[in-house]
Protein backbone atom coordinates (compact mmCIF):
# COMPACT_ATOMS: atom_id res chain seq x y z
CA UNK A 1 0.00 0.00 0.00
CA UNK A 2 1.29 3.45 -0.87
CA UNK A 3 2.52 5.59 2.01
CA UNK A 4 0.94 8.54 0.20
CA UNK A 5 -2.63 7.32 0.80
CA UNK A 6 -4.79 9.63 2.91
CA UNK A 7 -8.47 9.56 3.78
CA UNK A 8 -10.25 12.86 4.47
CA UNK A 9 -13.51 12.64 6.40
CA UNK A 10 -16.09 14.60 8.38
CA UNK A 11 -16.58 17.12 5.59
CA UNK A 12 -19.12 18.35 3.04
CA UNK A 13 -17.64 17.44 -0.32
CA UNK A 14 -18.83 19.21 -3.43
CA UNK A 15 -17.47 16.91 -6.10
CA UNK A 16 -18.75 19.10 -8.90
CA UNK A 17 -22.13 17.44 -8.55
CA UNK A 18 -24.83 17.38 -5.88
CA UNK A 19 -25.60 16.00 -3.35
CA UNK A 20 -22.62 16.69 -1.14
CA UNK A 21 -20.57 13.69 -0.03
CA UNK A 22 -18.79 13.08 3.27
CA UNK A 23 -15.32 11.60 2.71
CA UNK A 24 -12.72 10.91 0.06
CA UNK A 25 -9.35 9.25 -0.44
CA UNK A 26 -6.17 10.53 -2.07
CA UNK A 27 -3.27 8.41 -3.24
CA UNK A 28 -0.08 9.50 -5.00
CA UNK A 29 -1.56 12.88 -5.88
CA UNK A 30 -4.91 11.66 -7.25
CA UNK A 31 -8.42 11.18 -5.90
CA UNK A 32 -9.14 7.46 -5.67
CA UNK A 33 -12.48 7.15 -3.86
CA UNK A 34 -15.40 9.30 -2.71
CA UNK A 35 -17.91 8.15 -0.08
CA UNK A 36 -20.94 9.44 1.78
CA UNK A 37 -19.04 8.72 5.01
CA UNK A 38 -15.70 7.29 6.02
CA UNK A 39 -15.79 3.52 5.50
CA UNK A 40 -15.20 1.15 8.39
CA UNK A 41 -12.32 -1.27 8.38
CA UNK A 42 -9.61 1.04 7.03
CA UNK A 43 -6.11 -0.36 7.41
CA UNK A 44 -4.53 1.08 10.58
CA UNK A 45 -1.59 2.51 8.68
CA UNK A 46 -3.80 4.73 6.48
CA UNK A 47 -3.51 8.37 7.48
CA UNK A 48 -6.86 9.99 8.18
CA UNK A 49 -7.60 13.73 8.22
CA UNK A 50 -10.61 15.11 10.10
CA UNK A 51 -11.84 18.22 8.26
CA UNK A 52 -14.17 19.13 11.14
CA UNK A 53 -17.34 19.45 9.11
CA UNK A 54 -15.95 21.96 6.61
CA UNK A 55 -16.93 22.40 2.96
CA UNK A 56 -14.58 20.96 0.32
CA UNK A 57 -14.61 21.74 -3.39
CA UNK A 58 -12.28 21.25 -6.34
CA UNK A 59 -9.27 23.56 -6.24
CA UNK A 60 -9.98 26.96 -7.78
CA UNK A 61 -8.70 27.66 -11.30
CA UNK A 62 -8.15 31.35 -12.12
CA UNK A 63 -8.59 31.14 -15.88
CA UNK A 64 -7.02 34.50 -16.71
CA UNK A 65 -4.45 36.32 -14.64
CA UNK A 66 -0.86 37.54 -14.77
CA UNK A 67 1.09 35.56 -12.17
CA UNK A 68 4.52 37.04 -12.92
CA UNK A 69 3.05 40.55 -13.03
CA UNK A 70 1.44 39.87 -9.66
CA UNK A 71 4.87 39.00 -8.31
CA UNK A 72 6.24 42.19 -9.82
CA UNK A 73 3.43 44.16 -8.18
CA UNK A 74 4.14 42.59 -4.80
CA UNK A 75 7.72 43.88 -5.07
CA UNK A 76 6.59 47.44 -5.83
CA UNK A 77 4.31 49.98 -4.18
CA UNK A 78 0.79 48.56 -3.84
CA UNK A 79 -1.44 51.55 -4.52
CA UNK A 80 -4.74 49.65 -4.31
CA UNK A 81 -5.28 50.69 -0.69
CA UNK A 82 -4.11 54.25 -1.38
CA UNK A 83 -6.34 55.29 -4.25
CA UNK A 84 -9.01 57.07 -2.22
CA UNK A 85 -7.32 60.36 -3.03
CA UNK A 86 -4.45 61.66 -5.10
CA UNK A 87 -2.92 63.06 -1.92
CA UNK A 88 -2.91 59.63 -0.25
CA UNK A 89 -1.37 58.09 -3.37
CA UNK A 90 1.51 60.57 -3.35
CA UNK A 91 2.03 60.23 0.41
CA UNK A 92 2.26 56.45 0.09
CA UNK A 93 4.78 56.71 -2.75
CA UNK A 94 6.93 59.04 -0.63
CA UNK A 95 6.85 56.63 2.31
CA UNK A 96 7.63 53.67 0.04
CA UNK A 97 10.58 55.53 -1.46
CA UNK A 98 11.89 56.51 1.98
CA UNK A 99 11.64 52.90 3.19
CA UNK A 100 13.58 51.50 0.23
CA UNK A 101 17.15 50.42 0.57
CA UNK A 102 19.01 53.64 -0.38
CA UNK A 103 21.51 51.56 -2.34
CA UNK A 104 18.86 49.65 -4.31
CA UNK A 105 18.84 52.15 -7.16
CA UNK A 106 16.54 51.56 -10.09
CA UNK A 107 13.05 52.79 -10.70
CA UNK A 108 10.22 53.19 -8.23
CA UNK A 109 7.31 51.12 -9.55
CA UNK A 110 3.75 51.07 -8.28
CA UNK A 111 0.39 49.75 -9.37
CA UNK A 112 -3.26 49.94 -8.36
CA UNK A 113 -4.41 53.57 -8.65
CA UNK A 114 -7.84 54.39 -10.04
CA UNK A 115 -8.74 58.03 -10.59
CA UNK A 116 -12.46 57.26 -10.36
CA UNK A 117 -11.95 56.67 -6.62
CA UNK A 118 -10.10 59.95 -5.95
CA UNK A 119 -12.02 62.17 -3.53
CA UNK A 120 -9.88 65.27 -4.05
CA UNK A 121 -9.77 65.45 -7.86
CA UNK A 122 -11.43 63.91 -10.90
CA UNK A 123 -8.28 63.66 -13.02
CA UNK A 124 -5.56 61.09 -13.46
CA UNK A 125 -2.13 61.66 -11.87
CA UNK A 126 0.44 63.32 -14.13
CA UNK A 127 4.20 63.93 -14.29
CA UNK A 128 3.97 66.95 -11.98
CA UNK A 129 2.35 64.88 -9.23
CA UNK A 130 5.13 62.31 -9.42
CA UNK A 131 7.83 64.96 -9.60
CA UNK A 132 6.59 66.07 -6.17
CA UNK A 133 7.44 62.57 -4.92
CA UNK A 134 10.89 62.63 -6.53
CA UNK A 135 12.52 64.64 -9.27
CA UNK A 136 15.59 62.39 -9.34
CA UNK A 137 14.38 58.76 -9.08
CA UNK A 138 12.47 57.51 -12.16
CA UNK A 139 8.89 56.67 -11.16
CA UNK A 140 6.30 54.70 -13.10
CA UNK A 141 2.89 53.98 -11.62
CA UNK A 142 0.42 51.78 -13.48
CA UNK A 143 -3.34 52.13 -13.34
CA UNK A 144 -5.12 49.15 -11.79
CA UNK A 145 -6.25 47.98 -15.24
CA UNK A 146 -2.70 47.92 -16.66
CA UNK A 147 -3.72 49.91 -19.74
CA UNK A 148 -2.37 53.28 -18.63
CA UNK A 149 0.69 54.38 -16.67
CA UNK A 150 2.19 57.67 -15.48
CA UNK A 151 5.87 58.66 -15.49
CA UNK A 152 7.68 61.43 -13.70
CA UNK A 153 10.15 63.66 -15.52
CA UNK A 154 13.26 61.46 -14.90
CA UNK A 155 11.38 58.43 -16.25
CA UNK A 156 10.19 60.37 -19.31
CA UNK A 157 13.77 61.44 -19.95
CA UNK A 158 15.04 57.88 -19.54
CA UNK A 159 12.44 56.73 -22.07
CA UNK A 160 13.42 59.50 -24.47
CA UNK A 161 9.86 60.81 -24.64
CA UNK A 162 9.76 64.43 -25.80
CA UNK A 163 7.41 66.79 -27.60
CA UNK A 164 8.66 65.31 -30.87
CA UNK A 165 7.95 61.67 -29.97
CA UNK A 166 5.20 60.28 -32.14
CA UNK A 167 2.40 58.11 -30.80
CA UNK A 168 3.12 54.43 -31.51
CA UNK A 169 0.55 52.41 -33.43
CA UNK A 170 -2.05 51.10 -31.01
CA UNK A 171 -1.11 53.56 -28.26
CA UNK A 172 -0.98 57.23 -27.32
CA UNK A 173 1.13 59.66 -25.30
CA UNK A 174 -0.81 62.06 -23.09
CA UNK A 175 -0.01 65.70 -23.83
CA UNK A 176 -0.94 69.17 -22.61
CA UNK A 177 -0.35 71.88 -25.20
CA UNK A 178 1.87 69.43 -27.08
CA UNK A 179 4.06 68.64 -24.04
CA UNK A 180 4.02 65.04 -22.68
CA UNK A 181 2.11 65.02 -19.38
CA UNK A 182 3.56 61.70 -18.19
CA UNK A 183 0.54 59.56 -19.12
CA UNK A 184 1.01 56.66 -21.51
CA UNK A 185 -1.80 54.55 -22.93
CA UNK A 186 -1.76 51.01 -24.38
CA UNK A 187 1.21 50.37 -26.71
CA UNK A 188 2.84 53.64 -25.66
CA UNK A 189 3.56 52.00 -22.29
CA UNK A 190 6.28 49.97 -24.06
CA UNK A 191 8.27 53.18 -24.50
CA UNK A 192 8.80 53.13 -20.73
CA UNK A 193 9.09 49.39 -20.14
CA UNK A 194 11.76 49.24 -22.86
CA UNK A 195 14.14 51.18 -20.59
CA UNK A 196 12.91 49.98 -17.19
CA UNK A 197 14.96 47.29 -15.37
CA UNK A 198 14.52 43.71 -16.61
CA UNK A 199 14.75 40.89 -14.05
CA UNK A 200 17.10 37.94 -14.31
CA UNK A 201 16.14 34.27 -13.90
CA UNK A 202 16.52 34.37 -10.13
CA UNK A 203 14.29 37.44 -9.86
CA UNK A 204 11.63 35.85 -12.06
CA UNK A 205 11.55 32.70 -9.97
CA UNK A 206 11.24 34.73 -6.77
CA UNK A 207 8.31 36.71 -8.18
CA UNK A 208 6.54 33.52 -9.29
CA UNK A 209 7.05 31.82 -5.92
CA UNK A 210 5.67 34.78 -4.00
CA UNK A 211 2.72 35.26 -6.35
CA UNK A 212 1.87 31.54 -6.23
CA UNK A 213 1.92 31.60 -2.43
CA UNK A 214 -0.55 34.49 -2.46
CA UNK A 215 -2.76 32.64 -4.94
CA UNK A 216 -2.79 29.61 -2.64
CA UNK A 217 -4.15 31.85 0.15
CA UNK A 218 -7.24 32.39 -1.99
CA UNK A 219 -7.76 28.66 -2.55
CA UNK A 220 -6.23 28.67 -6.02
CA UNK A 221 -4.48 25.55 -7.28
CA UNK A 222 -4.38 26.34 -11.03
CA UNK A 223 -3.79 29.50 -13.03
CA UNK A 224 -3.95 30.36 -16.70
CA UNK A 225 -1.49 33.19 -16.89
CA UNK A 226 -0.20 35.75 -19.39
CA UNK A 227 3.44 36.41 -18.43
CA UNK A 228 5.47 37.10 -21.54
CA UNK A 229 4.64 40.79 -21.89
CA UNK A 230 5.33 41.86 -18.30
CA UNK A 231 8.86 43.12 -18.94
CA UNK A 232 9.91 44.59 -22.27
CA UNK A 233 12.66 42.55 -23.85
CA UNK A 234 12.14 39.56 -21.54
CA UNK A 235 12.70 36.32 -23.48
CA UNK A 236 9.56 34.14 -23.24
CA UNK A 237 11.75 31.06 -23.10
CA UNK A 238 13.38 32.43 -19.95
CA UNK A 239 9.93 32.57 -18.36
CA UNK A 240 9.35 28.95 -19.43
CA UNK A 241 12.71 28.00 -17.93
CA UNK A 242 11.81 29.68 -14.63
CA UNK A 243 8.61 27.66 -14.37
CA UNK A 244 10.33 24.43 -15.37
CA UNK A 245 13.09 24.91 -12.80
CA UNK A 246 10.60 25.72 -10.06
CA UNK A 247 8.67 22.60 -10.97
CA UNK A 248 11.85 20.53 -10.92
CA UNK A 249 12.79 21.78 -7.46
CA UNK A 250 9.30 21.24 -6.08
CA UNK A 251 8.72 24.97 -5.55
CA UNK A 252 5.83 25.53 -7.97
CA UNK A 253 2.71 25.40 -5.81
CA UNK A 254 0.18 26.10 -8.56
CA UNK A 255 -0.45 24.36 -11.86
CA UNK A 256 0.30 26.75 -14.71
CA UNK A 257 -1.09 27.01 -18.22
CA UNK A 258 0.71 29.85 -20.01
CA UNK A 259 -1.41 32.06 -22.24
CA UNK A 260 1.35 33.04 -24.63
CA UNK A 261 1.31 36.80 -25.24
CA UNK A 262 3.08 37.01 -28.60
CA UNK A 263 1.71 40.13 -30.28
CA UNK A 264 3.44 40.02 -33.66
CA UNK A 265 4.08 37.50 -36.41
CA UNK A 266 7.80 37.90 -35.78
CA UNK A 267 7.38 37.16 -32.05
CA UNK A 268 5.17 34.14 -32.66
CA UNK A 269 7.37 32.62 -35.37
CA UNK A 270 10.50 33.08 -33.26
CA UNK A 271 8.81 31.46 -30.25
CA UNK A 272 7.70 28.46 -32.27
CA UNK A 273 11.00 27.98 -34.08
CA UNK A 274 12.95 28.01 -30.80
CA UNK A 275 10.75 25.34 -29.24
CA UNK A 276 8.69 27.57 -26.99
CA UNK A 277 5.61 25.35 -27.18
CA UNK A 278 5.63 23.03 -24.17
CA UNK A 279 2.57 20.83 -24.49
CA UNK A 280 3.77 17.42 -23.41
CA UNK A 281 0.98 16.48 -21.04
CA UNK A 282 2.78 17.89 -18.02
CA UNK A 283 0.24 18.62 -15.27
CA UNK A 284 2.38 21.29 -13.58
CA UNK A 285 3.49 23.65 -16.36
CA UNK A 286 2.75 23.81 -20.06
CA UNK A 287 2.06 26.43 -22.68
CA UNK A 288 -1.45 26.89 -23.99
CA UNK A 289 -3.08 29.33 -26.38
CA UNK A 290 -1.61 32.40 -28.01
CA UNK A 291 -2.86 35.52 -26.20
CA UNK A 292 -3.59 38.84 -27.89
CA UNK A 293 -5.04 42.17 -26.82
CA UNK A 294 -7.55 43.79 -29.14
CA UNK A 295 -8.24 46.92 -27.08
CA UNK A 296 -7.78 48.58 -23.70
CA UNK A 297 -9.96 48.96 -20.62
CA UNK A 298 -13.21 50.72 -19.84
CA UNK A 299 -11.78 52.50 -16.80
CA UNK A 300 -8.97 54.09 -18.80
CA UNK A 301 -11.42 54.85 -21.64
CA UNK A 302 -9.28 52.89 -24.08
CA UNK A 303 -11.66 49.94 -24.59
CA UNK A 304 -12.79 50.17 -28.21
CA UNK A 305 -16.50 50.90 -28.43
CA UNK A 306 -18.69 51.01 -31.53
CA UNK A 307 -19.78 54.51 -30.49
CA UNK A 308 -17.99 57.52 -29.03
CA UNK A 309 -17.39 57.86 -25.31
CA UNK A 310 -19.82 60.45 -23.88
CA UNK A 311 -18.72 64.03 -24.50
CA UNK A 312 -15.80 63.01 -26.73
CA UNK A 313 -14.99 62.17 -30.31
CA UNK A 314 -13.09 59.07 -29.17
CA UNK A 315 -14.13 55.41 -29.40
CA UNK A 316 -11.05 53.94 -27.69
CA UNK A 317 -8.07 52.11 -29.14
CA UNK A 318 -7.66 49.10 -31.41
CA UNK A 319 -4.30 47.46 -30.72
CA UNK A 320 -4.09 45.63 -34.07
CA UNK A 321 -5.36 46.18 -37.58
CA UNK A 322 -7.94 43.74 -38.96
CA UNK A 323 -5.29 42.11 -41.15
CA UNK A 324 -2.81 41.72 -38.29
CA UNK A 325 -5.21 40.01 -35.93
CA UNK A 326 -6.43 37.61 -38.64
CA UNK A 327 -2.87 36.72 -39.60
CA UNK A 328 -1.84 36.06 -36.00
CA UNK A 329 -4.83 33.84 -35.22
CA UNK A 330 -4.30 31.86 -38.43
CA UNK A 331 -0.56 31.48 -37.76
CA UNK A 332 -1.30 30.16 -34.27
CA UNK A 333 -3.92 27.74 -35.65
CA UNK A 334 -1.54 26.42 -38.30
CA UNK A 335 0.91 25.55 -35.50
CA UNK A 336 -1.63 23.80 -33.27
CA UNK A 337 -2.24 26.71 -30.92
CA UNK A 338 -5.62 28.07 -29.94
CA UNK A 339 -6.00 31.82 -29.53
CA UNK A 340 -7.56 33.83 -26.71
CA UNK A 341 -8.09 37.53 -27.29
CA UNK A 342 -8.72 40.32 -24.81
CA UNK A 343 -11.81 42.25 -25.97
CA UNK A 344 -13.64 44.61 -23.62
CA UNK A 345 -15.42 47.03 -25.98
CA UNK A 346 -18.01 45.95 -28.51
CA UNK A 347 -16.02 47.67 -31.27
CA UNK A 348 -13.06 45.42 -30.52
CA UNK A 349 -15.35 42.41 -30.23
CA UNK A 350 -16.57 42.97 -33.80
CA UNK A 351 -12.98 42.82 -35.03
CA UNK A 352 -12.16 39.71 -32.99
CA UNK A 353 -15.26 37.76 -34.00
CA UNK A 354 -14.59 38.50 -37.67
CA UNK A 355 -11.01 37.27 -37.24
CA UNK A 356 -12.09 34.05 -35.53
CA UNK A 357 -14.68 33.34 -38.21
CA UNK A 358 -12.04 33.89 -40.87
CA UNK A 359 -9.60 31.52 -39.12
CA UNK A 360 -12.24 28.87 -38.41
CA UNK A 361 -13.07 28.64 -42.10
CA UNK A 362 -9.41 27.86 -42.82
CA UNK A 363 -8.52 25.76 -39.77
CA UNK A 364 -11.58 23.78 -38.62
CA UNK A 365 -11.47 21.12 -35.93
CA UNK A 366 -11.46 20.92 -32.13
CA UNK A 367 -10.57 24.51 -31.39
CA UNK A 368 -11.14 26.10 -28.00
CA UNK A 369 -10.42 29.68 -28.94
CA UNK A 370 -11.83 32.30 -26.65
CA UNK A 371 -12.68 35.85 -25.71
CA UNK A 372 -11.01 37.20 -22.58
CA UNK A 373 -13.29 39.58 -20.61
CA UNK A 374 -16.21 39.87 -23.08
CA UNK A 375 -17.72 42.84 -21.25
CA UNK A 376 -19.40 45.41 -23.51
CA UNK A 377 -21.40 43.38 -26.02
CA UNK A 378 -24.44 43.52 -28.25
CA UNK A 379 -27.08 40.81 -28.66
CA UNK A 380 -25.87 39.96 -32.16
CA UNK A 381 -22.35 39.44 -30.82
CA UNK A 382 -23.54 37.10 -28.08
CA UNK A 383 -25.20 34.96 -30.74
CA UNK A 384 -22.02 34.91 -32.84
CA UNK A 385 -19.90 33.80 -29.88
CA UNK A 386 -22.23 30.82 -29.38
CA UNK A 387 -22.39 30.01 -33.10
CA UNK A 388 -18.59 30.07 -33.39
CA UNK A 389 -18.23 27.79 -30.36
CA UNK A 390 -15.87 30.17 -28.57
CA UNK A 391 -14.97 30.05 -24.88
CA UNK A 392 -15.42 33.11 -22.68
CA UNK A 393 -12.96 33.96 -19.91
CA UNK A 394 -15.06 36.19 -17.62
CA UNK A 395 -14.06 38.22 -14.56
CA UNK A 396 -17.22 38.57 -12.49
CA UNK A 397 -15.28 40.52 -9.84
CA UNK A 398 -15.01 43.35 -12.39
CA UNK A 399 -18.65 44.15 -11.55
CA UNK A 400 -17.41 45.48 -8.21
CA UNK A 401 -15.98 48.52 -10.01
CA UNK A 402 -17.70 48.55 -13.38
CA UNK A 403 -21.18 48.72 -11.82
CA UNK A 404 -20.28 52.33 -11.05
CA UNK A 405 -19.26 53.35 -14.58
CA UNK A 406 -20.66 51.15 -17.33
CA UNK A 407 -24.04 52.84 -17.67
CA UNK A 408 -22.33 56.26 -17.77
CA UNK A 409 -19.97 55.22 -20.57
CA UNK A 410 -22.05 52.89 -22.71
CA UNK A 411 -25.40 53.62 -24.44
CA UNK A 412 -28.42 52.12 -22.69
CA UNK A 413 -29.25 49.68 -25.49
CA UNK A 414 -25.71 48.23 -25.42
CA UNK A 415 -25.42 48.27 -21.63
CA UNK A 416 -28.59 46.13 -21.56
CA UNK A 417 -26.71 43.23 -23.22
CA UNK A 418 -23.26 43.72 -21.67
CA UNK A 419 -21.56 41.52 -19.04
CA UNK A 420 -24.11 38.92 -20.18
CA UNK A 421 -22.21 35.80 -19.20
CA UNK A 422 -25.37 33.97 -18.08
CA UNK A 423 -26.90 34.38 -21.54
CA UNK A 424 -23.72 32.90 -22.99
CA UNK A 425 -23.69 30.05 -20.48
CA UNK A 426 -27.32 29.20 -21.23
CA UNK A 427 -26.53 29.14 -24.96
CA UNK A 428 -23.89 26.46 -24.43
CA UNK A 429 -20.78 28.63 -24.22
CA UNK A 430 -18.08 27.48 -21.79
CA UNK A 431 -17.69 30.37 -19.34
CA UNK A 432 -14.71 30.22 -17.02
CA UNK A 433 -13.85 32.81 -14.39
CA UNK A 434 -10.81 34.63 -13.11
CA UNK A 435 -9.46 37.86 -11.67
CA UNK A 436 -7.11 39.34 -14.27
CA UNK A 437 -4.82 39.75 -11.26
CA UNK A 438 -3.12 42.15 -10.55
CA UNK A 439 -6.00 44.17 -11.99
CA UNK A 440 -7.94 42.68 -9.06
CA UNK A 441 -6.70 40.52 -6.21
CA UNK A 442 -7.24 36.83 -7.05
CA UNK A 443 -10.00 36.63 -4.42
CA UNK A 444 -12.23 33.83 -5.67
CA UNK A 445 -14.90 34.24 -3.01
CA UNK A 446 -15.41 37.87 -4.01
CA UNK A 447 -15.66 36.76 -7.62
CA UNK A 448 -18.29 34.16 -6.73
CA UNK A 449 -20.29 36.73 -4.76
CA UNK A 450 -20.28 39.21 -7.65
CA UNK A 451 -21.34 36.46 -10.06
CA UNK A 452 -24.25 35.46 -7.83
CA UNK A 453 -25.46 38.91 -6.72
CA UNK A 454 -24.46 41.06 -9.74
CA UNK A 455 -23.77 43.85 -7.23
CA UNK A 456 -20.60 45.63 -6.21
CA UNK A 457 -19.19 44.62 -2.85
CA UNK A 458 -20.49 47.95 -1.48
CA UNK A 459 -24.00 47.01 -2.58
CA UNK A 460 -24.16 49.09 -5.77
CA UNK A 461 -26.47 47.44 -8.26
CA UNK A 462 -27.58 44.88 -9.13
CA UNK A 463 -26.56 45.30 -12.74
CA UNK A 464 -28.73 43.13 -15.00
CA UNK A 465 -29.82 40.77 -12.19
CA UNK A 466 -31.17 38.34 -14.77
CA UNK A 467 -27.53 37.58 -15.64
CA UNK A 468 -26.81 36.24 -12.13
CA UNK A 469 -25.17 32.83 -11.79
CA UNK A 470 -26.39 30.27 -9.30
CA UNK A 471 -23.82 29.32 -6.66
CA UNK A 472 -23.29 26.06 -8.51
CA UNK A 473 -22.68 27.86 -11.83
CA UNK A 474 -20.26 30.26 -10.15
CA UNK A 475 -18.31 27.38 -8.58
CA UNK A 476 -18.16 25.63 -11.94
CA UNK A 477 -16.82 28.79 -13.58
CA UNK A 478 -13.89 28.74 -11.15
CA UNK A 479 -13.26 24.98 -11.42
CA UNK A 480 -14.48 22.80 -14.28
CA UNK A 481 -15.01 25.75 -16.65
CA UNK A 482 -11.34 26.67 -16.54
CA UNK A 483 -10.33 23.02 -16.81
CA UNK A 484 -12.36 22.58 -20.00
CA UNK A 485 -10.96 25.73 -21.59
CA UNK A 486 -7.46 24.30 -21.14
CA UNK A 487 -8.27 20.75 -22.38
CA UNK A 488 -7.87 19.56 -18.78
CA UNK A 489 -11.41 18.41 -18.05
CA UNK A 490 -10.22 14.80 -17.67
CA UNK A 491 -7.67 15.59 -14.96
CA UNK A 492 -9.00 18.51 -12.91
CA UNK A 493 -12.06 20.51 -11.94
CA UNK A 494 -13.91 17.71 -10.10
CA UNK A 495 -13.41 15.50 -7.07
CA UNK A 496 -13.72 12.00 -8.46
CA UNK A 497 -11.45 8.98 -8.91
CA UNK A 498 -8.66 9.55 -11.39
CA UNK A 499 -8.61 13.35 -11.06
CA UNK A 500 -5.69 15.31 -9.66
CA UNK A 501 -6.18 15.73 -5.92
CA UNK A 502 -6.40 19.52 -5.96
CA UNK A 503 -8.99 20.81 -3.51
CA UNK A 504 -9.90 23.77 -1.34
CA UNK A 505 -11.36 23.67 2.16
CA UNK A 506 -13.76 26.48 3.06
CA UNK A 507 -14.99 27.61 6.45
CA UNK A 508 -18.65 27.65 5.36
CA UNK A 509 -20.91 26.03 2.78
CA UNK A 510 -21.51 28.63 0.01
CA UNK A 511 -24.78 26.89 -0.91
CA UNK A 512 -26.10 27.77 2.57
CA UNK A 513 -24.45 31.19 2.94
CA UNK A 514 -26.21 34.54 2.48
CA UNK A 515 -25.19 35.49 -1.10
CA UNK A 516 -24.03 38.89 0.14
CA UNK A 517 -21.67 37.26 2.63
CA UNK A 518 -19.98 34.73 0.33
CA UNK A 519 -16.93 37.03 0.16
CA UNK A 520 -16.44 36.51 3.90
CA UNK A 521 -16.12 32.72 3.70
CA UNK A 522 -12.71 31.72 5.03
CA UNK A 523 -10.21 29.76 2.96
CA UNK A 524 -9.13 27.22 5.57
CA UNK A 525 -6.61 25.26 3.50
CA UNK A 526 -5.50 24.60 -0.07
CA UNK A 527 -4.23 21.24 -1.31
CA UNK A 528 -2.27 20.51 -4.49
CA UNK A 529 -1.90 16.87 -5.46
CA UNK A 530 -2.99 15.90 -1.96
CA UNK A 531 -0.35 18.07 -0.29
CA UNK A 532 -1.23 21.13 1.76
CA UNK A 533 0.18 24.32 0.19
CA UNK A 534 -1.77 26.74 2.39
Amino acid sequence: MSKERKVFYNCKVYTGELPLRGAFAVEDGFFTEVWDEIPSGLEPEVETVDLEGRFVCPGFNDSHMHLLNYGKTLAGADLTAHTGSLRDLKDHLRKFLEARDPDSGGWLLGRGWNQDYFSDTERMPDRNDLDEVSDSVPIMITRTCGHCCVLNTPALEAAGITCDTEDPEGGSIGRVNGVPDGRLYENAISLATAVAPVPDLSDIKKMIREAAAKANCYGITSVQTDDYGVFSGLDPLLVNRAYSELEGSGELNVRVLEQCNLPSVENLNDFIERGGIINNGDTQFRTGPMKLLADGSLGSRTARLSVNYPGTEEKGILIHSDDEIRELICLAASNGMNAVVHAIGDGALDQVLDAFEYARNRYPGDRRDGIVHCQVSRADQLRRISELGLCVYAQSVFLDYDNHIVEELVPEEIAATSYSWKTLLDSGVNVSNGSDCPVEYPDVMKGIQCAVTRTSLDGTGPYLPGQAFSVREALHSFTSGGAWAGYEENIKGKIEPGMLADFTVLGSDPFRTDPYKIKDIEICSTWLGGKKVF
